[in-house]
């Protein structure tokens, strides 16, 4: 039995592109802001830790935007992005109020 090709609406690809860009940016400066937050925690100096979290937030971005591009589940990508980078980011804070 032959599978049928169903093509995407253009809301379904405008959707996946945003989530894609939008929540790749939002879930990468969550993560960002924790592995900053954490290093310079850990007892790394501040710029070092700065680069080094902004660098694997770069290679996230585009494992974490392709990954929104082949995901079946758009829900499941949007949820998971914006939890993720909100979830990461309000760790940060709290890491942050420690060290203050």
């Amino acid at each position: 039995m032959a599978a049928t090709l169903v093509s995407p609406s253009r809301v379904q690809v405008v959707s996946r592109v945003l989530a894609a860009v939008v929540g790749g940016y939002a879930f990468c400066w969550g993560l960002t802001a924790f592995g900053l937050a954490g290093l310079y925690a850990a007892g790394m100096a501040f710029h070092d830790a700065e680069h080094l979290s902004a660098m694997l937030a770069f290679l996230a971005y585009l494992a974490v935007f392709l990954w929104a591009i082949a995901a079946r589940s758009l829900v499941r990508v949007w949820a998971v992005l914006l939890a993720g980078g909100a979830a990461m980011a309000g760790a940060a804070s709290f890491i942050q109020s420690l060290l203050v």
